[in-house]
């Protein structure tokens, strides 16, 4: 199964922007008439039909629509970006196959990036969806300080877990994650949180959390965190 991406899914008839329509008419070589299915990145899947192959607009007759339900869980992973913009994407690649729901950027004490080209990383997200078949897109926010992003973080609304190295922070977040519940998890640049950080943290009662034994990555660990929380989920291990 091939998956396409469009914003616009309430029309009986669409058509594809350039870059889209010269992948599939060029490069899949699909014909009027061949079927195809789209979403909109909000949960929606359209079964559809081309009714003109122009590989530079081609066009959609929509035949079917079905909504594909959330999950009962939602993860937010809340990670300073890497100074190294290839381990970044890689990461935000991984973790949205592997179902990630919500992605902000902290800027901490010790970040190495204080920029970032969302158009880029949302094209990314976009590609790793259509890749992995996700119909609900992750929501991906901008770079943030550390203390906005903690202030955003209900009491209410989350379980909230920073994950940082410390020899008396040994239980993992898979063993205090609680099944169906929605997650925050903060992770420090490769310098890690400073210890002011880790206490403004704390106040705002974050549990702090391992991701193992092994020293990790920044990219490593937000991928762990993304992960583990799926299991957790997927296995339902209480």
């Amino acid at each position: 199964m091939q998956l396409f991406y469009h914003e616009k899914t309430l029309e009986s008839t669409f058509d594809l922007d350039a870059e889209e329509s010269k992948h599939l008419i060029k490069v899949l070589r699909k014909s009027k008439g061949d079927k195809i299915q789209f979403t909109d990145g909000k949960g929606c899947l359209l079964h559809g039909a081309i009714i003109d192959a122009n590989p530079k607009k081609a066009r959609i007759q929509v035949e079917q629509r079905h909504y594909q339900p959330e999950d009962d869980f939602h993860i937010h992973l809340a990670i300073c970006p890497t100074k190294n913009l290839d381990r970044l994407e890689w990461m935000l690649e991984k973790i949205t196959e592997i179902g990630v729901h919500e992605v902000s950027f902290i800027e901490s004490k010790h970040s190495e990036r204080g920029f970032l080209k969302m158009d880029r990383l949302e094209k990314k997200v976009i590609a790793a969806c259509k890749q992995s078949l996700k119909y609900h897109f992750p929501k991906i926010n901008g770079l943030k300080p550390l203390e906005e992003v903690l202030k955003e973080a209900r009491f209410d609304a989350y379980q909230r877990f920073i994950a940082y190295i410390d020899e008396e922070n040994t239980r993992h977040l898979f063993e205090k994650a609680e099944p169906n519940q929605s997650y925050i998890v903060l992770i420090g640049p490769e310098g890690d949180f400073s210890k002011e950080e880790i206490a403004m943290a704390l106040e705002y009662h974050f549990l702090p959390c391992s991701l193992g034994k092994a020293r990790l990555r920044t990219e490593t660990a937000g991928l762990a965190a993304v992960h583990s929380l799926q299991l957790k989920n997927t296995l339902q291990i209480p």
